[in-house]
């Protein structure tokens, strides 16, 4: 095992990116991707969308998912961002020994060229070791700058997806749906209120949402608007 596989495996998940805490309505390319990536069967994935839409969240959910079954393999989830200045033969070295390797961020390397054989090379270790190999960009590999042609090859030759942004109506389900998970109740209001006072970003959302349990928790307080206010200053 490299020291990549290492800090892989040390990277803290979000304990609620599960495949039973994502909020995809039926018929959504969110809903799509969910079912692509608990379909064993599919090796190969490409998922793309804006910030927000989930792409961390399903990667992570399958990492989770696979780690929890008896007699499992690795299950690594590659944040991309935060190895790109790292050497890429290094980074991928070893790592088609996992049964799954999901590659996060991957526009943040793509387009430079010092990755992208040892890129393709990887692909191809893939390949010949059955490694389930799925990637999460913010745009279609067409998109992506990558200037050798055998790796784009690669990169569009499974099923790719792009998932859309949640709207607002969309975003307070979300909402409400991860406050249930965590044993919260999110009224209508409240929702609609942090809706219109944060970023109509997912991200930023769950977090202002893990903040509000952790300060509900500590001090036994309901989710009231007063409170909401308070302890997101808003």
């Amino acid at each position: 095992m490299n020291d990549f596989q290492q800090l892989s495996l040390g990277i803290k998940l979000d304990n609620q990116a599960t495949f039973d805490n994502f909020y995809a309505p039926n018929g959504t390319p969110q809903h799509l991707a969910k079912m692509l990536l608990q379909d064993e069967g599919k090796q190969y994935a490409y998922l793309c969308g804006s910030s927000g839409t989930g792409l961390s969240h399903l990667l992570q959910a399958l990492c989770q998912s696979h780690s929890l079954r008896p007699g499992s393999g690795a299950a690594l989830y590659m944040p991309l961002k935060e190895l790109r200045d790292y050497p890429a033969d290094q980074v991928l070295q070893g790592l088609e020994s996992a049964d799954i390797v999901c590659l996060d961020d991957f526009d943040e390397v793509a387009a430079r060229e010092e990755w992208q054989q040892p890129l393709f090379n990887f692909f191809n270790r893939c390949n010949e070791s059955g490694t389930r190999l799925i990637i999460a960009a913010h745009t279609l590999p067409d998109f992506l700058e990558v200037i050798l042609e055998d790796l784009l090859s690669r990169l569009k030759s499974g099923i790719s997806l792009q998932l859309i942004d949640y709207k607002d109506a969309d975003l307070r389900r979300l909402l409400q749906h991860r406050a249930s998970g965590l044993g919260l109740y999110l009224s209508d209001e409240v929702a609609l209120f942090l809706l219109h006072r944060l970023p109509r970003n997912s991200h930023v959302l769950m977090e202002s949402l893990d903040k509000l349990d952790a300060v509900s928790l500590r001090e036994q307080r309901r989710l009231t608007l007063p409170f909401v206010k308070g302890v997101l200053e808003l």
